[in-house]
């Protein structure tokens, strides 16, 4: 029979693993507690990362209910800011309408009065208010636009003399504000 040949690696493998001081060879619970250690830190690694995960998914399911919230109350925001030119229209036609008018055509006033408010009226059922100031109030900039400032004698610095268009809101979001003219310091 044919004895295995041995390589030179062979031998000189064993010879260093013989020749090898007793330091390098470790005790076996020595070596236990080392594994010990390493499989702890890579648990708490784990659970660290786990621990982010989960945060991370808990955050992402805050930010999605918080969304379809804000998309339940404020979906309708772009349609309504669409609807209130015909708001504005309506107001128009019913200011041309004077009192030969709305005797001669009563029935036609009587109609845009009644389409007026029925627009008003889902407007408000969805959250939609408006913003009519009146001469004399205080200019507020987070509801209303100055569209010129002019100095009269009979109003304050910083109230309202003229209200060109009315402002409306969506529970907490201005749609569009109230245009206004404001008074600035009378000239003396």
């Amino acid at each position: 029979m044919a004895q295995p040949q041995q390589t030179e690696a062979q031998p000189a493998a064993e010879n260093q693993a013989a020749d090898a001081p007793e330091a390098e060879q470790l005790d076996p619970a020595q070596a236990l507690a080392e594994v010990e250690a390493a499989f702890e830190a890579e648990r708490a690694e784990m659970r660290d990362r786990l621990m982010r995960a989960l945060a991370d998914l808990e955050n992402t399911r805050k930010r999605a209910d918080k969304d379809r919230r804000e998309a339940a109350i404020y979906g309708g925001s772009k349609l309504a800011r669409d609807l209130l030119p015909v708001f504005d229209n309506l107001s128009r036609a019913l200011a041309a309408a004077d009192d030969q008018t709305r005797s001669e055509a009563k029935g036609l006033v009587e109609g845009v009065e009644l389409t007026m408010r029925e627009l008003l009226n889902v407007l408000a059922r969805h959250g939609v208010e408006r913003i009519s100031p009146k001469p004399g109030d205080p200019f507020d900039p987070h509801l209303h636009e100055a569209m010129f400032e002019a100095p009269v004698p009979q109003f304050a610095a910083g109230q309202i003399i003229q209200v060109m268009t009315e402002g409306f809101r969506m529970h907490d979001q201005l749609l569009r504000p109230a245009q206004v003219g404001v008074s600035s310091k009378p000239a003396d």
